[in-house]
């Protein structure tokens, strides 16, 4: 028994002895066996420090790869050492050698026969720095931002000038770093090119959509020629604001929004205007006359009246419920574009007539026509003329302030014909305007008479000789310098009376 044991323990030691001499050297603890390898490199033969450098030269080696990103055709390059690139499970080499190394010799051996028919390939991980990446898409591609543009619209010498539009580009910043770390993932065995995520920014007034506008849906125009020239001045100036208006399909004008505010400093003058039911003067006096002229053309024009007011008292521009009035926000004229393509508002004046015109894509049927028609409910008489009294007047002098308006009751009806034939009606609104007497200013009361100085006596005539007939003058006219019923030579005038006394002056008027 002894003699076996002994056996075989030598039998173990020879064959260890035996390996010991028959391993190569790289199968000796302080190496690498064969069949170890990172990427294409066999770390047979090396030991744990030089792999590692080996390691690290094959990831400096990655590091130097080419990166370029896509951004809409602008291409941007970089390389991964910028981004941040580097070796994350550094202590897997060192794991999986050890899995080799720290075992006893025949062990080894055997794990060297292993190495010899199944090599292993030992995953290297790899990590880009994700702060280097958010950086690097944000700074370069903002670069490449380009904002859109609408494009715009002006009206010269009766002709539409389109400006073009631009589409923008946006980067979507989250998303191509998504991209951009996916790419980097595969590796970098070979250049790596991204696409970046770009999102187009439409602008909202396109060249195709501006070009649309061509014809005329809708024109009205109102007299101001009995206007003084800071009413005129008002609808030249208000008018002015809204002009070149556009808008595009869902948008609202708002009069109000466009002319505010009625200020000296933003052009307007003071002239008359209505305010609870009495004529007062008013800085924009007179804009509501460019309410109604506009709200009538978006009636030819068929848009969507979003809101409308009538006068507190008649107007003698337009037929009873025709108007719209203008009060801050409370009377406002606001007009929606219901087409599916823009509009543009076009609004001045000449001479002394102010005119609105709606342009836009006609779309309405060529054989259909419409008419608006104002019927007359009841009426209602101003009653007697007001006077109050104007101390800056002269005496007895009286000038109209307002003139006498009726009320009346009234309603606006909509008639569609198609082919001449009527097809449809509706009424769009009944208003009522307030009675409204005359206004006059007078002057004060006259002053007192002045009284009348009593008559001073006459010194008695001198007698006079009787002369022959033939030769006697005829009677003096009543009122002559003789006196009525005195006769006597026509050389000859009587004494003259004194003086009277003059007359007491007048006290001022009150």
């Amino acid at each position: 028994m002894k003699t076996r044991k002994w056996m075989s323990g030598l039998s173990v030691a020879a064959l260890a002895l035996a390996i010991a001499v028959s391993l190569p050297v790289s199968a000796k603890a302080e190496e690498i066996p064969n069949g170890i390898y990172v990427g294409d490199y066999n770390l047979g033969g090396m030991t744990q420090e030089e792999a590692k450098q080996k390691v690290e030269d094959y990831i400096d080696s990655l590091a130097k790869q080419k990166i370029t990103l896509d951004v809409g055709g602008s291409l941007i390059e970089t390389d991964a050492s910028s981004l941040g690139f580097h070796w994350s499970n550094t202590d897997a080499v060192g794991e999986a050698v050890g899995t080799y190394q720290d075992a006893n010799l025949i062990k080894r051996y055997m794990n060297a026969k292993d190495l010899e028919k199944n090599p292993l390939h030992i995953e290297l991980e790899t990590s880009m720095d994700q702060t280097k990446i958010a950086a690097f898409v944000d700074q370069e591609c903002s670069s490449l931002t380009l904002e859109a543009k609408d494009a715009t619209i002006t009206r010269e010498n009766g002709k539409f000038v389109v400006t073009p539009s631009v589409t923008g580009q946006q980067v979507d910043i989250e998303a191509t770093k998504q991209v951009l770390d996916q790419a980097l993932s595969g590796g970098l065995n070979e250049p790596i090119q991204v696409a970046a995520v770009v999102v187009l920014d439409q602008p909202t007034k396109t060249t195709e959509a501006l070009s649309l506008i061509q014809d005329v849906l809708g024109t009205f125009s109102t007299d101001f020629s009995s206007s003084g020239a800071s009413r005129a001045t008002n609808l030249r100036v208000g008018s002015s604001k809204i002009n070149g208006h556009l808008l595009m399909p869902g948008e609202t004008l708002s009069g109000y929004e466009c002319m505010q505010p009625f200020t000296t400093q933003n052009g307007y003058a003071t002239a008359a205007a209505y305010e609870n039911g009495q004529v007062v003067d008013s800085v924009g006096g007179g804009v509501c006359q460019i309410a109604t002229t506009l709200y009538n053309a978006a009636l030819l024009a068929e848009m969507e009246i979003t809101q409308r007011q009538n006068h507190s008292m008649i107007v003698t521009y337009v037929k009873p419920s025709n108007d719209a009035a203008i009060a801050g926000t409370y009377k406002d004229i606001k007009i929606t574009n219901p087409y599916e393509s823009p509009i543009y508002v076009a609004g001045s004046t000449s001479g002394r007539t102010l005119n609105f015109t709606i342009y836009g894509k006609e779309s309405r049927p060529a054989n259909r026509t419409i008419k608006y028609v104002s019927e007359t409910l009841s009426t209602t008489e101003p009653g007697a003329p007001v006077t109050k009294v104007d101390r800056t007047l002269a005496p007895g002098a009286k000038v109209r302030e307002q003139s006498a308006h009726r009320g009346l009751k009234s309603r606006l009806w909509k008639y569609v014909y198609v082919d001449g034939v009527e097809t449809e009606k509706e009424i769009l609104h009944t208003d009522t305007y307030n009675p409204a007497p005359a206004v006059y200013r007078v002057g004060p009361p006259g002053a007192a008479p002045v009284p009348t100085p009593a008559p001073v006596p006459t010194a008695p005539a001198t007698p006079t000789p009787t002369l022959p007939a033939e030769t006697a003058p005829t009677e003096a006219p009543a009122g002559s310098a003789g006196g009525p019923g005195v006769q006597g030579p026509a050389a000859t005038a009587p004494a003259p009376a004194p003086t009277p006394a003059p007359a007491p002056t007048p006290a001022p008027a009150p």
